[in-house]
């Protein structure tokens, strides 16, 4: 036999046998890494759970262990050099593994173990950042220290929906901007500290290893979100203008160039409700108790032929609000929980029998289903995770689209089938609450504030300066009056502290919701995207169903490709709302539109 066939007859058995041990040297190493990583998450889960519904430094102290401890696996060098070591032979490897591998080296980027006292501190800093965000009294009168008065955020929010009083919606959004104050020194030391730990795994910043996750640069990321703000800008600029007149004849004040933030009917200004006429559906939900808005919640998602919620769902959930005097505090902030990326699936949530509430409990059950989908054999645990982070949200807003079709509310019997509905203030109402207005908030301001404030070591001296030029730049709104550095109203938005770098999650979800939605209406229920109804149609649940059992095992652009047939882009949202830009254009002839 000739010298080079003999080498090659030789070599292929070798190179055989040497790529079955790197197949299985993975397999035993992703199998070992999942079974700890569930472990150590659940134990994770239940602590922060604890400290999240009941507020005790006890709680906090048994979060900040388990955190350690989750970190320490996470982060450690073994892990991440393991990883690396079997990265360099992907090639080798199938796609689901090599997934696998990517994921856990960068969850790793959040604990570095090369930095372990760099790691300790920012588990502390983060725990007593959640626990005097969660924790905090919010408060209307003092007398010295002592509040005398204190107050919740849905009574804050409600006074700013409801009330027509100029002064007092000016005290309740002041008031509700009381925890920047106390946050930021911890915000200040969490930057530094977030930013230490991605910087040692090589990413730019904190906001670069977030954006990572998505496969993208932050140039990249950018440019999507400015793509999209400028796709939707002159619709926005109409809804602006549309509203500073309507606000300005309401409280009978001159019109501004700019819409003052107290006049609006959210905190952040990042949604304003209550403006458009004939759509407050409060009323239609007197007879309603706040059981029935979660038991109907979960009757839609069982319509689609999705399971009943399991039972430990009701028996450890938080469902319900606390009154102002109650002994135990919690975050009142609407959550899903996925406590052992299982079935314990678990709510946070504040309920009451309102229109607000009947919406979110559809779109945190749609968290709640995502996580029952692809909690399968299918799916490894460490990829039990939306598409992307933005397709968890999208999902819930896709169901609260779905919530407030008239077809639905009218088949469970809400809303009388005689009740005639203003298909443009429907309309109108969607932008202005849930869609348009949202998307100048989250991926211009908060996008752009937190990629300065970590990207660029953005300065404590300049923290609220810088939110409210954008404020103004994107949103069009500014302060009742200026707002100094002893402020922070950047940190009162709970996601700055304690999901931090993200906040384009959710811009990205308002673009994927509305093509998700404009299939499902025109392609599925063959029925028109603004009335339609997805309740009790089994193949809007199986075609759900499909997507969401995926979890994280495909590329997430390859996903919208082949569920919608399109790549991201605001398309679907500006053709969803062309009836109401036509119709704002009339309202705003002869008015100066922009507020620049």
């Amino acid at each position: 036999m000739k010298p080079l066939l003999l080498f090659f007859c030789l070599a292929l058995p070798l190179a055989l046998v040497a790529q079955t041990t790197v197949k299985q040297e993975t397999a035993e190493f992703l199998k070992m890494y999942n079974s700890l990583y569930q472990k150590l998450n659940t134990v994770n889960g239940e602590a922060q759970w604890a400290s999240s519904t009941d507020v005790t430094e006890q709680h906090t102290g048994e979060r900040i262990g388990a955190d350690k401890a989750a970190a320490a696996f996470a982060g450690s060098p073994y892990v991440v050099t393991r990883c690396q070591e079997l990265l360099a032979h992907q090639n080798e490897l199938d796609e689901l593994s090599v997934k696998q591998l990517k994921k856990i080296l960068y969850i790793a980027a959040h604990y570095p173990g090369t930095i372990p006292d760099i790691v300790a501190q920012r588990v502390t800093a983060e725990a007593n950042q959640s626990a005097a965000l969660d924790g905090f009294t919010f408060c209307m009168e003092k007398q010295g220290d002592n509040c005398v008065k204190p107050t919740t955020p849905n009574i804050l929010d409600e006074t700013l929906r409801v009330s027509t009083n100029l002064a007092e919606r000016k005290k309740a959004w002041e008031v509700s901007k009381q925890t920047g104050p106390a946050l930021k020194p911890g915000l200040v030391k969490l930057q530094k500290l977030r930013n230490q730990m991605a910087q040692e795994m090589k990413y730019s910043s904190y906001f670069g290893l977030e954006v990572s996750d998505y496969g993208m640069t932050v140039p990249d990321l950018m440019t999507l979100m400015e793509t999209s703000i400028d796709a939707l800008k002159p619709l926005y600029q109409q809804l602006h203008c549309w509203t500073k007149y309507k606000l300005a004849e309401q409280y009978k004040q001159p019109v501004p160039k700019k819409i003052p933030a107290h006049w609006l009917g959210n905190r952040w200004s990042q949604a304003w409700p209550g403006l458009a006429e004939g759509v407050d559906l409060n009323d239609l939900f007197k007879d309603k108790d706040k059981e029935w808005i979660i038991k109907q919640a979960e009757k839609f998602y069982v319509s689609l032929g999705m399971p009943e919620l399991p039972p430990s769902f009701w028996t450890k959930s938080d469902l319900y609000e606390l009154p102002p005097d109650a002994p135990r505090k919690k975050n009142t902030h609407a959550s899903a929980w996925h406590v052992d990326l299982d079935k314990d699936v678990r709510s946070l949530m504040s309920v009451k029998a309102d229109y607000d509430w009947f919406e979110t409990t559809h779109h945190e059950l749609g968290h709640i289903y995502y996580y029952l989908a692809y909690s399968n054999p299918d799916v490894p645990v460490v990829l039990r995770e939306g598409a992307n982070r933005a397709f968890h949200e999208a999902i819930g807003d896709l169901i609260g689209i779905a919530a407030r079709q008239v077809p639905y509310l009218k088949e469970i019997g809400v809303m009388p089938e005689k009740m005639k509905i203003d298909q443009t203030q429907w309309l109108l109402a969607e932008a202005l609450d849930n869609a348009v207005v949202f998307i100048p908030w989250s991926a211009g301001t908060m996008t752009h504030w937190e990629r300065d404030f970590y990207e660029n070591n953005l300065s404590p001296d300049e923290y609220n300066k810088r939110w409210w030029d954008y404020v103004a730049k994107f949103q069009g709104v500014e302060p009742p009056e200026a707002r100094g550095e002893e402020f922070c109203d950047a940190a009162t938005k709970t996601h700055i502290n304690d999901d931090p770098a993200g906040y384009y999650d959710y811009a990205m979800a308002f673009l994927i919701k509305y093509q998700l939605h404009n299939y499902i209406a025109k392609n599925i229920l063959k029925q028109d995207p603004h009335n339609c109804n997805y309740y009790g149609n089994k193949e809007v649940g199986k075609w759900l169903w499909d997507l969401l059992k995926l979890g994280a095992t495909k590329d997430w652009r390859q996903v919208i490709k082949e569920k919608t047939g399109e790549d991201i882009s605001s398309k679907a949202m500006l053709e969803y709302f062309a009836p109401l830009e036509k119709f704002l254009k009339k309202e705003n002839r002869k008015r100066e539109v922009s507020w620049e």
